[in-house]
């Protein structure tokens, strides 16, 4: 089996990864000319940025991950002990995240907290309900929208109202195993004793762990080399390139849907069009500099606030990046931000930053998604139509969870099952040869 493979993302990497270690022959193809996708670093002034996510989680999966990768000594294990904030009316309030923190927030009324109680008496999901609708029935409107609602779409850019809870939320739910009531979930984690996994990252980013993926796998993948389309040839498909063509038996595109579009044109134009549905939010990540002194891993902001970022993390504090903060803009936030120079840009999140903390903020530098995240709205509807013919498969954040140890679940999952897809086909063939 050879598997031709676009995108050198850490979907990819851990595609290439699994696949050689079933003994896959693997073409690995990236545009750009460093891997990891989203999750890359950059210093800047002495300081490291993450461009995309700004830590993980250390679930069992990533830890085997480090330590096959022999990348223990420079993980930065950080202090997620700390508050998490959301503006509500004018100041950062406390994310209630425990039981104390829920009796005491001033976030809530008592009426308000009182109506979370009545989760567990709720019906699950409904179709075609809005992830808003969802929250505000099962938790009422104060907790659904002062900060569950924040905690979840302030990830993705768009509205809780215009977000279909099957193709968002529902799906992080049933991959949690949430099936029912979510604080009976919850309450069962806590008795448990189980704690969640801690924050971590690298000494020098998480764009770490992309470059030693593709060290290991380096003679499989070809940076700087963007696919220009890809062929259907009968008896399998010719990937092509500006340095040649690559004949495979399967294409795994782990790319933006736009991009996986543009290169299935000439193999089904039916399932681009469809692909061309999927909205992405533009997203815009401004580095600040500041003194501010509290501690918190970082701030939400709603939508439909006057706030002109939907966010902020705070590096400083809880990885201990020196003074180092990152704020979030995009269209909900700022209307004017796809048409905003990078020096409007800085000067804008700058600016907010210190309107929601009271500490000056110095941009030190912009980076821009575009495509950004997945909009989760009413366009991905078209996840339905999603068909692909055989031989051509996808392991992008449009078929599955956006996380990164999602995105590392999804990929040895689709190698377990090319693997196994072969075994069956050289089985059948074996059985015809013999007859």
């Amino acid at each position: 089996m050879t598997v031709g493979v676009v995108g050198a993302g850490i979907s990819g990497l851990t595609l290439v990864r699994s696949l050689e270690e079933r003994g896959a022959d693997v073409a690995a193809f990236e545009a750009r000319d460093e891997p990891g996708g989203v999750m890359r670093s950059r210093r800047v002034d002495g300081r490291v940025l993450e461009l995309g996510p700004q830590r993980l989680r250390l679930t069992p999966g990533i830890e085997s991950l480090v330590d096959d990768l022999e990348l223990r000594d420079q993980l930065r294990i950080g202090d997620d002990d700390q508050p998490l904030y959301v503006y509500h009316d004018g100041s950062l309030e406390v994310v209630p995240l425990s039981v104390r923190e829920a009796i005491t927030t001033d976030l809530l009324s008592p009426r308000g907290k009182l109506r979370i109680l009545k989760e567990p008496f709720t019906d699950p999901q409904r179709p075609g309900e809005t992830v808003d609708e969802f929250l505000v029935r099962k938790f009422g409107r104060q907790a659904a929208r002062r900060y569950f609602g924040p905690l979840y779409s302030g990830l993705y850019g768009t509205d809780p109202r215009d977000m279909l809870m099957e193709y968002s939320l529902g799906r992080a739910l049933d991959g949690a195993g949430i099936d029912g009531s979510i604080l009976t979930w919850v309450a069962r984690k806590v008795v448990s004793g189980r704690d969640a996994p801690p924050i971590c990252s690298f000494d020098d980013g998480l764009g770490k762990l992309s470059e030693r993926l593709y060290e290991e796998h380096a003679d499989s993948i070809a940076l700087e080399t963007p696919v220009e389309r890809i062929e259907e040839t009968g008896e399998g498909y010719e990937i092509v390139t500006p340095d040649g063509t690559e004949r495979v038996d399967d294409v795994v595109l782990t790319t933006p849907a736009p991009t996986s579009a543009a290169l299935l044109e000439s193999v089904d134009d039916g399932l681009a069009t469809t692909l061309r549905e999927f909205n992405y939010n533009p997203i815009g990540m401004v580095f600040v500099e500041s003194d501010l002194e509290r501690d918190g891993i970082g701030a939400l902001v709603p939508s439909g606030s006057d706030v002109g970022i939907s966010g902020s993390t705070w590096n400083a504090s809880f990885l201990d990046r020196d003074r180092l903060f990152t704020c979030y803009v995009d269209p909900a936030s700022d209307p004017e931000m796809p048409d905003r120079s990078d020096e409007e840009l800085g000067a804008v999140a700058a600016a907010e930053f210190e309107r929601l903390t009271g500490a000056s903020a110095t941009p030190i530098h912009v980076h821009r998604w575009d495509p950004g995240m997945p909009a989760y709205d009413r366009s991905w509807t078209a996840m339905d139509d999603l068909q692909p013919p055989e031989g051509i498969h996808f392991c992008a954040n449009y078929v599955g969870r956006p996380g990164i140890p999602g995105r590392i679940r999804n990929a040895k999952r689709l190698a377990g099952k090319l693997a196994e897809d072969e075994g069956d086909r050289s089985r059948s063939a074996a059985v015809a040869e013999s007859n």
